[in-house]
């Protein structure tokens, strides 16, 4: 009774499956032109070969849901029962930030109220307003989470007791010439600050989302609500981006030690042992640099297509977690020099438990990738440096190369170095209500111009005031800016070298 009340299991076909695909594998979604997009794209790559469908699909809420497709063999039914919901499910239930960021009681309601509410709105404002407000959430949602603070929950009648004063606030100081309450309710917030309506702080603003959604100076009610709504729903998605090499690698050594188990117990014969042997290695296998497979090409023919996209998470993570084990129960010297605090400790599913509540990938690989298994993987290390015309071997399997390998792979999975940091760093509220954001490069990375004017384009849309983005070195010196509308520049009033913002409310 207990497990079931703990995990729903869902038989699906391809369809559907690939259904979840589009929907990010949710089972309540709102529609939107981009998830027809996507289906239509990944529906004609598995047509073609060029892609294959998941077994199944796990989704972190309470009860856990498991998707399983219902052309899987008893053998494949069984992996994904130990690999989804033995797997997966503990690692949602019992990661910090999984605890901390996401609400799996709640989400499944939270996307239903977006869903009718998306709907109703569209009833009552029109579907082309809708979408154009959604087409902008969706550009901006990489940058809709609070990734440093965690948000403070609140309860329903808190929150419409905060709402209901913000509207009072703002009721009190319509300014019916500039049709906006911002400029006035300024000193009307701080004067109503009880730590509980708003904070003020030193900090940059982060949520993009949910700071436009707050103080924009012309957006209408329902708007707010709706990019509010999806910045909570970007918010849920937020550890999963830091954790696929833990989470994955958690889930297949489970499904291999359960199914090894099974096997060693004469519980399943040997043809399904090899059907699973077949499933599990090429799930965990590691494509060479160079390595191709045949595909049908648009013209029918067949056309050999690279399959190199880097580091195989399922590989890295299963045997940094097989690894654990192995310096728990068989520990070398080396691995007593490397890991005195559990090498040799017999109780190795205390250490591997520790290890999923405790880490994100960034910080797993820094403390557990050992020296052995760089040397298994075959890693080293390179520096491509834009100042010079040539790459470097840094780092090498020997002493002072595990530490420097385990850095650069580390680094790889760190948020903040394959996102570029963003932030509020100014509204000029005071004056032609610009805004001003920043972004701080990050191994002197620029940001994409191209890309970023698009998202200008949406910010702007929604502030309606001018828009200036500051590209500045960690030390604080600007190296490029751009803006929407394209002609605002230096001279603009908001372009002062400012480090605050308004926290939003």
């Amino acid at each position: 009774r207990r497990l079931k009340s703990l995990k729903e299991y869902v038989l699906i076909d391809a369809e559907q499956m690939m259904d979840g695909y589009a929907s990010v594998g949710m089972p309540i979604s709102y529609n939107h032109w981009s998830f027809g997009k996507t289906l239509v794209q990944q529906d004609d790559a598995y047509k073609k070969g060029q892609m294959g469908l998941a077994y199944e699909i796990v989704i972190n809420t309470n009860p856990s849901i498991a998707y399983c497709m219902e052309s899987n063999t008893k053998t494949m039914q069984m992996l994904v029962i130990a690999h989804a919901n033995y797997g997966h499910n503990s690692f949602f239930k019992n990661n910090h930030l999984f605890k901390q960021f996401t609400k799996a009681d709640e989400i499944l309601d939270d996307l239903l109220k977006l869903k009718h509410d998306i709907e109703k709105y569209e009833t009552r404002y029109g579907y082309d307003a809708v979408e154009k407000l959604l087409d902008s959430c969706h550009a901006l949602q990489m940058h809709g989470v609070d990734r440093y603070n965690k948000p403070r929950a609140r309860t329903p009648e808190e929150e419409a007791a905060r709402r209901a004063k913000i509207e009072e606030i703002r009721q009190q100081n319509v300014d019916v010439v500039m049709d906006t309450t911002l400029g006035k309710t300024t000193k009307a917030f701080n004067e109503a600050n009880d730590n509980d309506i708003i904070k003020t702080t030193g900090d940059m603003e982060e949520n993009l989302l949910a700071y436009i959604a707050a103080y924009a100076p012309h957006l209408q009610d329902w708007q707010r609500d709706l990019m509010q709504q999806m910045s909570n729903k970007a918010q849920y998605f937020y550890p999963q981006m830091q954790t696929q090499v833990m989470n994955e690698g958690w889930a297949t050594f489970w499904h291999y030690t359960i199914m090894n188990d099974l096997n060693e117990m004469g519980l399943i014969d040997e043809a399904m042992w090899e059907e699973f042997v077949v499933s599990h290695t090429s799930v965990i296998k590691q494509p060479e640099h160079d390595e191709t497979v045949l595909v049908r090409g648009p013209d029918g023919q067949p056309q050999e297509v690279p399959i190199y996209n880097g580091i195989n998470p399922y590989a890295l993570g299963f045997n940094m977690f097989r690894d654990i084990k192995r310096i728990c129960l068989e520990p070398t010297e080396e691995d007593y020099k490397w890991f005195p605090e559990f090498a040799g400790n017999p109780d190795w599913v205390s250490v591997m438990k520790d290890a999923m509540e405790n880490y994100k990938d960034e910080s797993f690989i820094l403390q557990f990738l050992s020296p052995k298994l760089i040397r298994d993987l075959k890693l080293f290390a390179i520096r491509d440096d834009d100042h010079e015309d040539t790459m470097e071997v840094i780092a090498i399997q020997d002493e002072y190369g595990y530490q420097q390998i385990r850095e650069s792979l580390s680094s790889q999975y760190r948020l903040s170095d394959n996102q570029p940091r963003i932030e509020v760093a100014d509204y000029n509220y005071k004056g032609d209500r610009s805004l001003t954001l920043r972004h701080t490069m990050h191994n002197r990375r620029p940001i994409e111009k191209s890309d970023m004017q698009e998202v200008l384009k949406h910010i702007y849309r929604l502030w309606q005031h001018p828009v200036i983005l500051e590209s500045r070195s960690p030390e604080g010196f600007l190296v490029d800016d751009m803006s929407c509308p394209p002609d605002i520049r230096e001279d603009s009033a908001t372009a002062k070298n400012k480090t605050t913002a308004r926290p939003r409310p």
